[in-house]
């Protein structure tokens, strides 16, 4: 077996691979399918201060080569991720990062506060990316460098776990986006979140989705994905965590060449929830098989 561990902000991962944000929930459901520990980490749902019901239905809708989402961050809010949710993954033997958003800088401190103590939380990750809920002048919180920089700084001021802030590839200058996150402390990025998008049921001429735009995840958008690692990667030297269209270890390795040091799985496992250990195992013959001895020896390495 080829040695896939990576170590991302000082945090030990067996391999690479982890279930992202929004499309594994808080573990339970994974874990009736696979063994969790098998994982390099687990990103769970997004976590706000109070409960959320999220959108109003039809929420979801598949597209050419991906889906539309509209959940609105439907969570129990932190009192119940704490105190319900993280105790059933605390019997595993990996990394738990805590997706968070919030409405302000305020918010985005205090999740950091009450998090950063609790116990079995290994990083945080900071969304100020999603597109399924409203933000001053409607627009993303990414997409203000002043913001970027005040809400990741906050975060660090009371967090006691490293920092991770999630990006948006919607911002008019995304190297600048990236070293703001990174003049604030940030110990690793996100990238890249889903991208807003559309789609209109031609036998009513109505939206299929009621919140009317949604986030865009799925194959589609994995080239912006890439596209904005290696950006990243050239921008800053923290980690930083892939993912947008992974479905097969060769889209991992493909982050990986653009500068990802460990990548995460969404869309794709609510079609085949094995994908992760797909990935995981197609990892391991690709490195044997061109006698590759780390992951290091293949990030950051896209020949020009």
């Amino acid at each position: 077996m080829a040695d896939l561990s990576v170590k991302i902000a000082g945090i030990k991962m067996k391999n690479p691979v982890m279930l992202a944000s929004g499309t594994c929930g808080f573990g339970e459901e994974f874990s009736r399918v696979f063994d969790l520990n098998l994982l390099g980490g687990i990103i769970v749902k997004g976590t706000t201060l109070k409960p959320r019901a999220g959108n109003k239905p039809p929420r979801a809708a598949e597209t050419p080569y991906g889906m539309l989402n509209s959940i609105g961050l439907q969570n129990p809010g932190v009192e119940a991720v704490i105190n319900e949710k993280l105790p059933f993954l605390r019997q595993f033997d990996l990394p738990v990062f805590v997706n968070i958003a919030g409405n302000s800088k305020e918010e985005y401190a205090e999740l950091a506060r009450l998090l950063g103590k609790a116990k079995g939380v290994s990083a945080l990750e900071v969304n100020i990316s999603c597109p399924n809920v409203k933000h001053k002048n409607s627009g993303l919180f990414c997409q203000d460098l002043g913001d970027v920089y005040a809400i990741t700084k906050a975060v660090k001021r009371k967090s006691r776990v490293p920092v991770f802030v999630k990006l948006s590839a919607e911002v008019s200058d995304f190297k600048e986006t990236a070293r703001a996150a990174a003049r604030a402390g940030a110990d690793g990025l996100s990238l890249i979140n889903t991208l807003r998008g559309m789609a209109i049921d031609i036998k009513t001429g109505k939206p299929k989705l009621a919140n009317v735009i949604g986030g865009l995840s799925g194959p589609a958008i994995k080239p912006v994905g890439i596209r904005a690692v290696y950006e990243a990667f050239s921008a800053v030297k923290i980690p930083i965590i892939g993912m947008g269209g992974i479905a097969s270890a060769e889209d991992a390795v493909e982050y990986l060449f653009a500068g990802a040091s460990a990548v995460a799985v969404g869309t794709a496992s609510f079609y085949d929830p094995l994908t992760p250990f797909k990935i995981i195992k197609g990892l391991n013959k690709y490195f044997e098989d061109n006698s590759f001895d780390s992951v290091s020896v293949i990030r950051g390495r896209v020949s020009l």
